[in-house]
């Protein structure tokens, strides 16, 4: 939502609509000898509303679609607090950050407004206050969540949905009626400010926080009470992947991507959610506004979809028409336009729609159209009940705004929000019995970052706070902010500043030298660094921007976290920030990450209860991290011709979507599908063994990802389906299941029709979308066809599953080719050998000796023992009736790896497993489903050296696939 140049306070005072009308019209109705039907609670809302419009002069009618008139406001208040002047002066300051107006305050001041307009205007219709709301209520003492991005990071819809019920409990008493949230954009470029907003990168994550959303903020019921509010989707649609990630750009993608990816949340908020309200997005589809697209606000939303709520656009949305798309010569025609595309309230300063009254007076736009729009903003007001009673109670709204309850949840929110990154060595948690000295370093560690749209809360804790309130006299805690990378406000206040300029990393230099003189002086350095809400915001202007064209740490702060690493004390950073970061060198160097984003008020105190162990952290990307801004687009979900890496780099992510650690370690074992057979239409249930393995309890966030292997279209490598987010306790199984659905299944085909596919689907599950096994499953037509021509019959010789055990002292095979390959077969210089020599395993009389040198020369250094089931490297062949790979192994003692190639992921990464070769034989077994194959397209099997340059020498015998 952009906020106007011309008047800060306009776009949050929101739709003082009537206020307009109160000037052409102060006398106060008589009352009526028999009640109106818009004033009876027993008439259906449809009838109320055509009862009311009938009343209406067109006036008062288009007074009713517009914002602005904070300035005209009168109030009729009865506790003496607050007089037309005082209501203005404070209305006039509403989106002032500095303004201390609270709850209670708050209410009896919507009250007077209410009142006055109930008991001095005409029909005595009520105000519809508007707020934002994106991670709690963004009014003074309003309890502040975790940003948008954070709550993601739980994947716990559950927990979401208490967040925004308390949200919504505090705007309602408070006295709005409406909250302009949840944001469901893709966040599919994180140059783009507003990422920190989003849900993060896929379309069903970001679905089932959207229900969460809604359904907490508007309640489960169609009434809305005086303790929910109408939620608001945005921004509708295609906003979070803008050409060059900057905001307001177009999102010229094809239909395809468009329905089965942007429009994904937003068909949820509608469908399941019910959602109330939804808000027009700035940019451009296929050369048309998203204010005046047709075909997305009327034949999607309405036709397609059933929504029957009111459409508004975002502030300056219809005056960008004008100014910035260049599809309308005045206001007048920005009116127009969209009112005829279906933009039913205007919410800048009204003055676009306030063109209406003469054009309907001129038959240029219908009274039809007006009366169309008008219509469903009354019945939002019909469904919140505000004809009834539009009243709150201030001691109520006084009392649950940041309440204990309210606090407690924030804490709950942030801790499950965090999510770890690396832990190298266990570094954490922290044990405070062993530590004397603690130093906090870095920018971020000392100011209350909350994120964008945020206002000062009733309480907060900074990092640092959390730290010392939770470390007590039981050591000591010394500060160094280490650098600045902004030279404006260092928290939340940071959001709303202009002309944000960069601190010379020059000037930085004794900040850094005191940080390590403090980490030098220190058991452990938490450096607390990333971005600020300056940095990555909402860029409303080219005087408050917030993209950005790099993913680097800003400033000094790369500097001060080698400094510190450099000290040789044990490190652990703490990441504050909106968006992820090209984190490199931290990746690669600090031996304990965490990732917090923005962790609202209570952040401080989830941060240290992660740090020194009270809470496991159990969060999980919701967003990929790429090592560089030119990886972009790097979401996980790709086609699979978008498998080249770059020259002298990798395509492989810094941390992919869905991962997070844990303090503990949990296995995933016995993934099936039941049945393994299914009929289009039909439903299957995916299940899958998880254990905490660990010596502590822990959370694990057991995710579902499907491939279709072949379709009449290109289909994403993977795509997520479904989750849950489960607590075990040491030792602890739980089976998990999932319900694959037609929906689970669907696309669309190449006449764009919703359709399941005849084929074989591969059922992924695992931690992250990294690290899954797979199983598959086959979907049949209506005669028992699965689209795809049946497997070849396996290779002969492979019937008793053993390749070779090489007692006949040749390396010979069974079946297919045992190969000695290297990197030298891509233009490398690596050497390799293979030989049969004397004494195998089990006393058996023959092994395989592999043998070589890695040697640089090539980006990927490897070389060893290749088996080619098929007689070559590029045949494959079908084991899909095998289900493990074993051997045994002896060697030099290094660390070896194992890998399956398949002709599916020919030219890509093969799945790999490590083993070791150590001076006696050690047998190796591992399920071919961890190679993410159900091997049927087998290509080859190689045991290799990867890595340092240097030579190697291991054995092995007794190779099987069985």
């Amino acid at each position: 939502m952009r906020i106007p140049r011309r008047n800060l306070s306009l776009q949050l005072l929101v739709c003082l609509a009537l206020l307009c009308v109160t000037a052409i019209s102060q006398e106060k109705a008589a009352p009526a000898a028999n009640t109106p039907p818009y004033r009876n609670l027993a008439v259906a809302i449809d009838d109320r509303v055509a009862d009311l419009l009938s009343r209406m002069t067109l006036e008062e009618k288009v007074g009713q679609l517009t914002g602005g008139g904070e300035d005209r406001v009168s109030v009729i208040d009865p506790t003496g607090t607050f007089s037309d002047e005082t209501a203005r002066a404070i209305m006039g300051r509403w989106w002032d950050p500095d303004l201390e107006f609270t709850p209670k305050k708050s209410a009896i001041l919507r009250n007077g407004v209410q009142r006055y307009l109930r008991e001095k205007t005409r029909l005595g219709i009520p105000q519809l206050f508007m707020g934002e709301s994106l991670h709690g209520f963004m009014e003074y003492g309003s309890t502040s969540f975790p940003q948008a991005l954070g709550l993601a990071s739980t994947w716990d819809p559950a927990l979401v949905k208490q967040v925004f019920t308390a949200a919504g409990d505090e705007a309602g008493s408070r006295g709005a009626g409406q909250v302009f949230t949840p944001v469901l954009d893709l966040a599919r470029d994180p140059r783009w400010g507003r990422t920190e907003e989003t849900y993060g990168e896929d379309a069903y994550l970001v679905s089932r926080m959207a229900v969460a959303a809604v359904t907490g903020l508007q309640g489960d019921a169609f009434n809305i009470g005086r303790h929910h509010v109408v939620a608001t989707m945005k921004h509708f649609a295609v906003h979070g992947q803008p050409e060059g990630g900057t905001n307001t750009a177009p999102g010229n993608y094809s239909e395809r991507i468009i329905r089965e990816n942007f429009l994904v949340p937003f068909q949820a908020a509608v469908q399941e959610g019910h959602v109330g309200s939804v808000m027009a997005s700035y940019n451009e589809i296929d050369g048309v506004p998203s204010h005046i697209n047709h075909w997305l606000l009327d034949r999607v939303l309405r036709q397609e979809w059933g929504f029957k709520g009111y459409v508004t656009s975002d502030g300056d949305g219809l005056q960008m028409l004008v100014q910035t798309h260049h599809v309308a010569a005045t206001k007048a025609d920005a009116a127009r336009l969209a009112l005829a595309a279906g933009v039913d309230f205007d919410l800048s300063d009204g003055s676009v729609y306030r063109t209406l009254i003469n054009q309907v007076k001129q038959g240029i736009v219908s009274q039809s159209e007006l009366d169309r729009a008008l219509g469903r903003v009354l019945a939002t007001k019909f469904r919140l009940g505000l004809f009834d009673n539009p009243f709150v109670d201030p001691e109520y709204a006084e009392k649950t705004s940041n309440s204990p309850e309210h606090r407690a949840l924030a804490l709950k929110a942030a801790q499950e929000t965090v999510v770890l990154l690396k832990n190298e060595k266990n570094l954490l948690p922290l044990d405070l019995s062993k530590l004397k000295s603690i130093a906090v370093i870095g920018p971020n560690a000392d100011g209350l970052h909350l994120g964008g749209y945020s206002r000062m809360p009733a309480h907060g804790v900074t990092i640092l706070q959390g730290i010392q309130d939770r470390v007590g006299s039981k050591a000591k805690v010394v500060f160094a902010e280490g650098c600045r990378f902004t030279d404006k406000h260092q928290d939340w206040r940071g959001w709303f500043d202009d002309d944000v300029k960069l601190v010379d990393p020059a000037t930085e230099a004794d900040k850094i030298k005191a940080a390590v003189d403090a980490a030098k002086s220190a058991d452990v350095a938490i450096l607390v660094v990333g971005e600020n809400e300056s940095t990555n915001r909402e860029a409303w202007s080219e005087n408050h921007r917030g993209d950005r064209d790099s993913l680097e740490l800003l400033g000094a702060q790369n500097d001060l976290v080698k400094a510190v690493v450099e000290t040789g004390t044990p490190t652990v950073v703490f990441l504050i920030n909106g968006r992820p970061l090209s984190i490199n060198y931290i990746a690669e160097h600090v031996p304990a990450i965490l990732e917090g984003w923005y962790l609202g008020q209570e952040g401080g105190g989830a941060a240290a209860n992660v740090l020194f162990g009270d809470v496991n952290p159990g969060g999980k990307l919701p967003i990929t991290f790429p090592r560089s801004v030119g990886d972009l687009p790097d979401f996980y979900n790709h086609k699979p011709s978008a498998n080249r890496s770059y020259a002298f780099s990798t395509r492989q992510p810094l941390f992919p979507f869905g991962y997070g650690l844990s303090y503990t370690t949990f296995s995933f074992d016995d993934l099936r599908v039941e049945p393994k057979q299914i009929q289009i239409g039909g439903t299957a249930k995916v299940s899958v063994d998880v254990t905490n393995t660990g010596s502590r309890e822990g959370d694990e966030v057991p995710q579902l990802y499907i491939h279709q292997k072949i379709a009449s279209v290109t289909r994403p490598v993977m795509q997520l389906k479904g989750f849950q987010r489960v607590t075990l306790k040491p030792g602890e199984r739980k089976t998990i299941e999932f319900t694959i659905t037609p929906d689970t299944l669907s696309m669309l085909n190449v006449d764009m029709h919703n359709v399941v596919e005849p084929g074989i689907f591969e059922v992924l599950v695992g931690p992250s979308s990294d690290q899954t096994k797979t199983v598959p499953l086959a979907v049949t037509g209506p005669y028992g066809e699965t689209g795809i021509a049946p497997p070849p019959p396996p290779p002969a010789g492979s019937e008793s599953g053993v390749v070779s055990n090489f007692d006949d002292m040749k390396t010979s095979a069974n079946y297919g080719t045992w190969i000695a390959g290297s990197d030298k077969m891509g233009g490398g210089k690596s050497t390799s050998s293979l030989q049969a020599v004397a004494g195998g395993a089990n006393n058996s009389k023959g092994a395989l000796q592999v043998g070589g040198e890695l040697i640089p020369g090539a980006q990927f250094l490897w070389s060893g023992a290749l088996f080619a089931p098929g007689g070559s490297p590029t045949e494959s062949v079908n084991l899909s009736g095998k289900k493990t790979v074993s051997f045994w192994a002896k060697g030099d003692g290094k660390t070896y790896t194992i890998a399956l190639t398949t002709e599916a992921n020919q030219g890509g990464m093969p799945a790999m497993k490590q083993f070791a070769a150590g001076p006696e034989w050690k047998q190796y077994s591992f399920p071919i489903s961890d190679f993410q194959t159900d091997g049927s397209d087998i290509t080859g099997l190689s045991f290799v050296s990867a890595g340092a340059p240097g030579k190697f020498e291991f054995e092995i015998d007794e190779v099987e696939i069985k």
